[in-house]
Order: structure tokens, then sequence, then C-alpha cells
């Protein structure tokens, strides 16, 4: 269906999460990992969180995205998927979206991820207990 058609591609990532999107001219149908986002998100705030980048322009009618997520759990994955979208948006068109998706912070990578183990200690800053005597 797509196989014709040129796409404007981002990768966005997120914690562990990493997902690869593809934007495509169309009716504003969102897939991921093969199904609806509907389908694949169930909460609310999850779709929202991905669909970020489109509400600063009011253009989500305009793009199809197609997207492949793997990793991390589901808010994670959604943060992916935004900063991949915005990343597509701003190779597709740059003098017209890079300034507002700057100034939203959509290109910005969140450096935050899971803070490993230490050696000595329960998990990364737990410590066993102290016993005085």
């Amino acid at each position: 269906m797509y196989e014709d058609k040129s796409c404007s591609r981002g990768t966005g990532r997120r914690k562990n999460a990493v997902a690869r999107v593809r934007l495509y001219s169309g009716s504003g149908k969102i897939t991921i990992n093969g199904s609806d986002i509907n389908s694949y998100f169930k909460c609310e705030s999850h779709k929202i969180f991905a669909k970020g980048p489109f509400f600063i322009f009011e253009n989500s009618e305009k793009f199809d995205v197609i997207c492949r997520v793997n990793g991390g759990g589901l808010s994670g994955q959604a943060g992916a998927i935004r900063h991949g979208i915005a990343r597509a948006l701003n190779l597709l068109d740059r003098e017209t979206f890079r300034s507002e998706l700057k100034k939203a912070g959509f290109l910005t990578r969140d450096p935050r991820m899971k803070e490993r183990k230490k050696y000595g200690l329960k998990a990364a800053r737990k410590r066993p207990q102290f016993s005085k005597r």
C-alpha cells in the first residue's frame, strides 16, 4: 500500500524503547506494530502523548504514521513514538516545523534511564540494613 509512496523517517528513543517511524501523506491513520493506535495503547494519556507533535500544527489528518517499536514499557514506547514523529516531521519540512518542535521540546532526547545496580548493594541505591551492634 505504501511501498510506492515517498516517506519521511525518524528514529525516536525513550528509556529502553526504540521506535522507527515512517510518515506518509494520507488520512491520519496511526499504525503501531501492525495494529491501530487505539488497540495498541489502552490508556488515553499514552495516545495523546504519542500524538503530541501533531497537536502543535493541527495537521494529524495530513499524515499516516507507520511505526515499529520495541523495548521498554508502554510509557517509554509512547515517548519514543513522539520523539520519532517529531524527527520525521523535522526532516519533512525543516523551515516550517523545526522552531515550533524545538520550542515544545519534542526534538530533545530525554536522557533519563534506569540506573544500574552496583556491587555490594541490593539495588541501584538500596543498601543492606545497618546494624550498630
